[in-house]
């Protein structure tokens, strides 16, 4: 019970917004901690009165010995000072535990699950809603590294500043304080070790921190390198380059290592410096005692307690000087976390979003304009006007534009000019997640989720019940092979494993588990990239059906190389350098002898040899 009530202080999926971090360290760790800041008060306070007692541990010392001291005899001792003994093991017996299991209950059970958690979760749910740039832009191993040292780091730095300020100003002040009430030179000693001790502080601390950053961003390229390798592994042994990809490799763990021995260089130093400082303040602290004890000055009670504290700063300055080191250590991987971290969404929602209404499912791209941020290129001035249950099939070489057109109808990137509206709403104006809800959507890169190939399907329809997704594999033609699918742990049919980006099923299992899903989902409006083109020609025959039952009342944008597949859509519409060049039905276009004609030889009747006849483009804006 004591152990929960403990873990239940701060709770890890609390209600937050959903806001990117601050950019700036003290704002960014201020954003986490003021969530979990009733445990740091408590830790606050636990460490406040935990560091006066262990100073009065050495104050005890010293009375024990000028109480014994003064004594005629040891009779006499206990019956004079029986309840100042009394009190000392109370102290000693009770309370210092108390407080010790507090501070560990706190730490552990308090701070360190719940918090690490805290911000792990926040900074994942919000690095999840990033756009596909900012995933294309870098090793999706160096983010979830990032996301996963971010939370320890920022918690470790946190505990360890608030149990250093105690320690450092109980004992720093008080020892003053016990020093001047025996003899005001006893804390010259200390007095000058504490100023050596600042500068060292002050010379190493930022130099750690910033080689530390530097040894964190080499940490995160190096699992990024490693990550992408296994990611890849069918590549890497297809094209047997183990040499140059060990290399590869290599030269991140060298780079690593390198930045990990220059940071580790500076902490040897820091050490060095911090122990010669300390053997002066223990001589210097000892050596004055009993010069001043020698003149009659300071009683031998003084002696034991200027020495035993003395040897306790000695052995506190270097557990400082690596909470320090780790603090700032820490403070330099939080940074590497939050460039990945704290960086606006390319791609968000309308502060005034509403939820995308679709009741016909009429689509209209309008003047629209799109460079990848080029800042030319790729579609210019792009309108394409698609009548609710329309039937497009988007034909043209690749590097056309088709694959983009889909990219910015589902949002995945914001325009660079122009609209597009779906039953009249701009979609800039509506929530992506009501955008994507009413879009189904099959492409010809199809990976699935580590997972079974169960909750594969679930994300088309999240209630669909097991008879409901048999039925969706059917059409599909998927049924005659799940049956037999077993994983490593003996796991069959739908609850089979399918392994990362579903590598255990062929390309033609993954396409067609991909179609049972957005068959599932059973969206007004569809789109198909490539969606047959896994499968081997008996197959594609095979669901075409299916796939004819898929579109019926939907509204369809088809993109295929193989122009077999969309030859019978209501409209065909020919794209060249982002370009409309050419529209109609199939036999138009090849009536036409344009474009679309000569790929259509190209496909039915091998690569002729000889001229295909000049043509006229068309550039049309609408049907």
């Amino acid at each position: 019970m004591i152990f929960r009530r403990f873990e239940r202080i701060i709770d890890a999926f609390r209600e937050a917004p959903d806001e990117m971090p601050p950019t700036g360290v003290g704002a960014f760790y201020l954003h986490f901690l003021k969530q979990a800041w009733p445990a740091f008060a408590l830790l606050l306070v636990v460490g406040l009165i935990g560091a006066l007692i262990e100073v009065a541990l050495f104050n005890f010392i010293g009375q024990l010995v000028d109480l014994a001291g003064s004594a005629p005899n040891s009779t006499v001792f206990f019956q004079e000072h029986g309840g100042t003994l009394i009190w000392m093991a109370v102290v000693t017996l009770v309370i210092r535990p108390l407080f010790i299991s507090l501070h560990d209950l706190l730490v552990h059970q308090t701070i360190t699950p719940s918090l690490t958690t805290l911000i792990r979760w926040q900074n994942h749910r919000y690095v999840l809603k990033q756009s596909l740039g900012f995933f294309h832009s870098d090793f999706a191993g160096r983010i979830s590294n990032r996301i996963m040292q971010t939370g320890v780091s920022l918690r470790d730095s946190a505990v360890q500043a608030v149990d250093a300020i105690w320690h450092v100003l109980i004992f720093a002040v008080t020892s003053l304080i016990l020093f001047a009430q025996a003899d005001v030179w006893l804390m010259v000693p200390l007095v000058l070790w504490i100023i050596g001790y600042v500068i060292a502080l002050w010379y190493f601390v930022p130099q750690t921190k910033e080689r530390s950053a530097i040894a964190s961003e080499s940490r995160s390229q190096l699992s990024g390198r490693i990550v992408d390798g296994y990611t890849n592994i069918s590549t890497l042994k297809l094209f047997s380059h183990s040499a140059q990809e060990e290399q590869y490799a290599r030269q991140a763990m060298e780079e690593q290592t390198e930045k990990a021995e220059s940071a580790a260089r500076l902490i040897t130093a820091m050490g060095v410096t911090i122990a010669i400082l300390s053997g002066f303040l223990i001589a210097g602290t000892t050596g004055l005692a009993l010069w001043l004890w020698h003149q009659g000055v300071i009683s031998v009670g003084a002696i034991a307690l200027a020495t035993g504290l003395v040897i306790r700063i000695n052995s506190m300055s270097g557990w400082i000087m690596w909470v320090v080191n780790g603090i700032f250590e820490n403070i330099g991987m939080v940074q590497d976390g939050m460039s990945t971290i704290a960086k606006p969404r390319q791609v968000g929602d309308a502060p005034d979003a509403k939820p995308l209404q679709v009741t016909r499912g009429a689509v209209l791209f309008e003047d629209i304009a799109f460079h990848y941020g080029k800042g030319a290129g790729i579609i210019e001035g792009l309108t394409l006007d698609v009548a609710p249950g329309e039937k497009i099939g988007l034909v043209g070489p690749s590097g056309a534009g088709k694959s983009t057109l889909i990219n910015v109808l589902l949002r995945l990137y914001d325009l660079e000019g122009g609209r597009i509206l779906v039953d009249g709403q701009d979609i800039a104006h509506v929530t992506q997640e009501s955008l994507r809800c009413q879009i189904g959507v099959v492409t010809q890169d199809t990976s699935l989720l580590h997972r079974s190939i169960r909750e594969n399907l679930l994300y088309g329809r999240p209630e669909a019940t097991d008879e409901e997704l048999h039925a969706a594999l059917r059409k599909a033609k998927a049924d005659d092979f799940i049956a037999r699918i077993t994983d490593a742990h003996g796991r069959t049919g739908l609850d089979a494993q399918v392994g990362e980006r579903g590598v255990k099923l062929s390309g033609g299992q993954r396409q067609r588990i991909a179609i049972a899903r957005t068959l599932l989902k059973d969206a007004p409006i569809l789109l198909l990239d490539e969606a047959t083109s896994a499968l081997d020609s008996e197959v594609e025959a095979a669901i075409q059906e299916s796939l004819e039952t898929l579109m019926e009342g939907k509204t369809v944008i088809a993109i295929a190389h193989r122009l077999s597949t969309i030859s019978r859509m209501d409209r065909l519409v020919v794209m060249e350098r982002g370009q409309i060049v050419e529209m109609g039905s199939h036999d138009e276009l090849i009536a036409y002898n344009g474009l679309y004609a000569r790929l259509w030889r190209h496909q039915t009747g091998g690569f002729v040899g000889h001229g295909v006849p000049g043509r006229q483009r068309v550039r049309s804006s609408s049907s």
